[in-house]
């Protein structure tokens, strides 16, 4: 698919990283790189990773299993969350960041770099100053496309509206559970040429047989929480995979041009696909 009006063509499945920065348990390294491969091989060309995921951990992975096959993918990388609660997007950070992430992943740009959920600090610092540093990383071909990630959509709004983004990745929002994205965030993307790229597409866990590995740690209100335990008793009852449900839901009728699915496991990636 074509990612907005960026030039670049995309998988519609994308290859999100997370799982290889051991964030949802840990992963071996031949697990990962078997990961990889199975992305490669079964057509996907769109991989996406964070400085966040493993404190480069995924990156150094991602770089290795790519090694040879840069020039068949599209990478993406984001900066500016750290950790948990360690969130910097001043200039010479996302520029550092970027540095050691082409270090980690082996090559000399990434395809799109992104700020990391930029919700959790005031806004206005990050739609000048660091958009101005991503401008300039842009123009100096450290990068090809620039944009950022969040959760609030009006935070997403913003974005596309005050700032030069090329892409936004919204997470959660084209799902089973909230399927607003088609209309509180997609016609504006359009009008002012916005990719949008989907991701979490069973709600960090809510939308699987056992629940979020979150658990009360989990942001979602009680009655998206209820909703989501109904969804997966009427699967259950019907002997119906939620989570395949919730990604075919996202990857076919979310309206965007891809959607990232995370996993190291070769079944859950093979079910996506």
């Amino acid at each position: 698919s074509a990612l907005g009006a960026t030039g670049l063509t995309v998988s519609s499945l994308a290859f999100g990283t997370a799982p290889l920065g051991d964030l949802f348990g840990a992963a071996d390294d031949d697990q990962g790189q078997r990961a990889v491969q199975q992305a490669l091989e079964a057509g996907i060309t769109f991989f996406d990773s964070s400085v966040y995921y493993g404190n480069g951990l995924a990156e150094e992975r991602l770089g290795r299993a790519l090694r040879g096959r840069r020039d068949d993918v599209v990478l993406m990388t984001k900066a500016g969350r750290f950790g948990p609660d360690d969130f910097d997007f001043s200039p010479g950070r996302l520029r550092a960041s970027l540095e050691e992430s082409l270090r980690l992943l082996q090559t000399d740009h990434v395809d799109i770099f992104l700020v990391h959920d930029i919700e959790f600090v005031p806004l206005e610092p990050v739609l000048t100053d660091s958009f101005a540093e991503l401008q300039r990383l842009r123009d100096e071909g450290e990068c090809r496309f620039i944009g950022a990630s969040g959760y609030p959509l009006a935070t997403l709004r913003r974005v596309i509206t005050e700032t030069p983004a090329d892409v936004v990745l919204s997470y959660g929002h084209g799902t089973l559970l909230d399927g607003c994205l088609d209309h509180a965030l997609l016609p504006l993307a359009a009008e002012h040429d916005v990719a949008v790229v989907n991701a979490a597409a069973v709600c960090l866990g809510l939308l699987t047989p056992r629940g979020s590995f979150l658990a009360d740690r989990h942001p979602a209100t009680p009655a998206i929480k209820a909703a989501a335990e109904r969804a997966r008793e009427t699967c259950r009852r019907h002997d119906a995979d939620v989570a395949f449900l919730a990604n075919q839901y996202a990857i076919q009728r979310g309206g965007c041009p891809t959607t990232v699915v995370g996993t190291t496991k070769p079944h859950h990636l093979q079910a996506a696909v």
